[in-house]
């Protein structure tokens, strides 16, 4: 089963109808106990870092997140869920995220562009070997909307890149841990491609 986090911030719903169309066991959760012990876990976001971070320390999920995070299960973080797997956000410099990964988050430069980047752009580069990509190209276009960005502090740990006005490290892998600047839920056949994989590694039926 894999849980998707609720922790009171963004609709979820959009996240769970995508994995329901590809026959996949999920659940929208907010019970800890549940995240833990799920075999797979997708932390979703839209909102501020500090906020989201907020929210999850009051309800009591950020432990859960992180052990899940660290445990070594499949775990995926869409949109804001990748930028919380950090240390900090330029958007929200008070707040401390979980710290698990390394590297900067900060907002896209305007120059000539709108921000936030709402639209679709082409995955430049995608990881030789990173089973969340199976069967996606470089070149297939995936759905963004965000006003900051990754600069991963870790070459290796990057599995896709996109541009938009600057080099946006658009994913990042760690053994079972995924977390992707796009949403592949609103990401057409090529998102349902990642969620496919994302859930044969959690043993799901697809």
């Amino acid at each position: 089963m894999i849980a998707i986090t609720d922790y009171g911030a963004g609709n979820l719903q959009s996240v769970y109808k995508a994995f329901k169309y590809i026959n996949a066991d999920v659940v929208i959760t907010s019970d800890a106990d549940v995240i833990s012990s799920a075999d797979g876990v997708v932390l979703p976001g839209v909102g501020s870092f500090g906020d989201a971070m907020d929210s999850m320390l009051k309800s009591g999920l950020a432990d859960s997140v992180k052990g899940s995070a660290l445990s070594g299960k499949p775990f995926l973080g869409i949109c804001l869920g990748l930028q919380l797997l950090f240390d900090s956000s330029e958007e929200s410099p008070e707040a401390k995220g979980f710290g698990i990964l390394e590297g900067s988050i900060t907002k896209i430069p305007a120059n000539g562009l709108k921000v936030p980047h709402m639209g679709w752009n082409s995955l430049d580069y995608i990881a030789d070997g990173c089973p969340l990509f199976n069967g996606v190209n470089p070149g297939e276009y995936v759905y963004f909307v965000h006003s900051y960005y990754l600069n991963a502090a870790v070459e290796n740990e990057v599995a896709a890149k996109t541009h938009y006005g600057v080099e946006i490290d658009a994913a990042v892998w760690r053994n079972n841990l995924f977390a992707v600047q796009f949403h592949p839920e609103k990401s057409g056949n090529t998102g349902l491609k990642m969620l496919r994989n994302f859930a044969s590694l959690c043993g799901g039926r697809c």
